[in-house]
């Protein structure tokens, strides 16, 4: 029971996902996006060999189409499988195996992916996607974050009893650098999507802080002073 979108900007080329699950610590498997490369994911009944291998395939050149078809071809119990690639191009596809729990399935829009399974319906994966698109030009790790709500927001997942909270979420973004711009992970939270959030609001004005005291660590001025400038301009 896990919902995700992958996405591509296409004005920048950065590469993302954004992910909420009722199972707990779901960023261990958000590790397939890498830079100048693609961005991936396999949910569902996971297989964790999945992501390595479409990144080393798509860095091959091979398109998202034939990357694939080589994992189906690569795993008897694919069907069990969701699955989807995007290439650093933004060209995109998606495969929902039919022995997914249901309701399961995807959308593919421009440079996207929304998909999730045990949800409360299509209607999940359409906000989703309506929740990329709604404002085109904030950053990719805005645009993850609110479709990640709207998803919530439309049913998101469902048990046997009703809906299902989402216990933990994920945000990993990259740019041109083999690490990441964004890695925030909420292992577990009864509102994971609302933590979420509220982690990312919270750390988004120190972003030129950090990167800025690495790059000439000589004029970096302490953390606690650079807190407390935060607090007074807010105030």
């Amino acid at each position: 029971m896990t919902y995700t979108i992958l996405a591509r900007c296409p004005r920048t080329g950065r590469l993302g996902i954004g992910i909420a699950t009722y199972s707990i610590s779901v960023g261990l498997y958000c590790n397939g996006v890498r830079s100048r490369t693609g961005v991936t994911i396999s949910q569902a009944f996971v297989n964790q060999g999945n992501n390595a291998l479409v990144l080393r395939l798509l860095e091959q050149g091979f398109s998202p189409e034939y990357v694939l078809e080589a994992l189906k071809a690569n795993d008897k119990h694919h069907e069990y499988r969701q699955i989807g690639i995007i290439d650093h191009e933004g060209n995109a596809v998606a495969y929902t195996g039919p022995g997914t729990r249901k309701w399961s399935g995807h959308k593919i829009g421009d440079g996207y992916i929304s998909t999730g399974n045990v949800l409360a319906g299509q209607e999940v994966v359409d906000a989703i996607a309506a929740g990329f698109e709604a404002e085109p030009e904030l950053d990719l790790e805005r645009r993850l974050i609110r479709a990640l709500e709207y998803g919530r927001d439309a049913g998101g997942q469902v048990g046997g009893s009703g809906h299902v909270t989402e216990r933990s979420a994920a945000l990993i973004v990259f740019s041109d650098y083999d690490y990441p711009d964004i890695d925030m992970r909420v292992d577990l939270h009864e509102k994971a999507v609302d933590e979420l959030r509220r982690i990312f609001e919270e750390y988004d004005p120190y972003r030129g802080y950090y990167r800025d005291r690495g790059r000439d660590p000589t004029t970096a001025i302490p953390q606690e002073q650079f807190a407390a400038s935060l607090k007074s301009s807010s105030a």
